[in-house]
């Protein structure tokens, strides 16, 4: 069967290597264009992009889905679409082009957090079940039926870099079979079922820490806020951010108030404690949070309100 992919991010990667080490035939691969990364803002391909580039497959750089693109797809006389983070909407006439249509995998068990964040959200809301899905493309967001589902147990402790990792690996196991069941005619599809929720792109106050909850509700946001767009708090004003914490013990401090407790630097919650391992201050580097708070020669701080 003749593939096109569309995808942009590392955790379309595993799909990719997947369907293009398969029977199947990959006639080419959909990836946003090349951008500015890193200080000096050099252009750099996406991660689809260089994959390609080194599986020797050929690359349509578009960020959006148009006239243009539609053309250059249709040359490549595809059957099917498989699309895994592309980072754009498929539209007729593009959607109806190949004559299997497009299938989409995504990081989340369906109808659950249809949206562009799906790992995050799960993962903010306490979410101790994901998966991945494979579905039919359709006009509407993520709705289409759906070929396969697969659960996953998310790891304590587990950031949304961590589960997104994992889903990658295990959604393109997923997706290659239901590739391979629609060759053979024998794959089925079945309408979601059960109340949908909606993950939208995080912003930057996505990722503000609020100590007035519980310590599970704190820790659940700091893993689905990280990396991206990134944990943090305030304090006298200037952004801090926490890039490793863990549950604490359950001593007695109030609820945003920070100290240090023998060697723990410890942030008050609602119902125990956070303990900060490692935080970047403003216009610093990235380092242990004992080694920032000894620089502050402070007995405790609360973050601000």
């Amino acid at each position: 069967m003749r593939i096109v992919f569309a995808g942009t991010p590392e955790p379309a990667l595993p799909s990719l290597r997947r369907l293009a080490a398969s029977d199947h035939d990959v006639v080419g691969v959909v990836t946003r264009r090349d951008a500015p990364l890193g200080r000096k803002r050099v252009l750099t391909p996406s991660p689809v992009a260089m994959l390609a580039d080194e599986l020797g497959l050929p690359v349509v750089k578009t960020d959006r889905l148009d006239d243009s693109a539609t053309s250059q797809i249709a040359q490549l006389q595809p059957d099917v679409g498989v699309i895994v983070a592309y980072g754009g909407l498929v539209r007729e006439p593009l959607l109806s082009l190949p004559p299997h249509g497009w299938i989409n995998l995504h990081f989340s068990l369906l109808p659950a957090w249809r949206g562009a964040a799906p790992v995050q959200h799960a993962l903010i809301a306490g979410d101790r079940v994901s998966g991945v899905s494979v579905f039919q493309l359709v006009p509407a967001l993520d709705a289409g039926d759906v070929f396969a589902r697969q659960p996953y147990d998310v790891p304590r402790g587990a950031t949304a870099a961590d589960v997104l990792a994992d889903l990658a690996e295990v959604g393109a196991a997923t997706l290659a079979d239901v590739v391979g069941a629609i060759a053979d005619g024998t794959a089925v599809s079945r309408p979601q079922e059960g109340e949908a929720s909606l993950a939208p792109k995080l912003s930057l106050g996505d990722g503000l820490l609020d100590f007035s909850q519980g310590a599970d509700a704190v820790l659940d946001r700091f893993r689905g806020t990280t990396p991206e767009p990134g944990a943090h708090t305030s304090i006298g004003g200037a952004r801090l951010k926490v890039l490793d914490a863990l549950r604490g013990p359950d001593v007695e401090q109030p609820a945003g108030v920070i100290r240090l407790v023998g060697k723990q630097v410890l942030v008050g919650t609602a119902d125990g404690t956070i303990v900060l391992r490692a935080v970047q201050p403003a216009g610093r580097g990235a380092m242990p949070a004992a080694d920032w708070w000894r620089g502050l020669r402070a007995e405790s701080l609360a973050v601000d309100a």
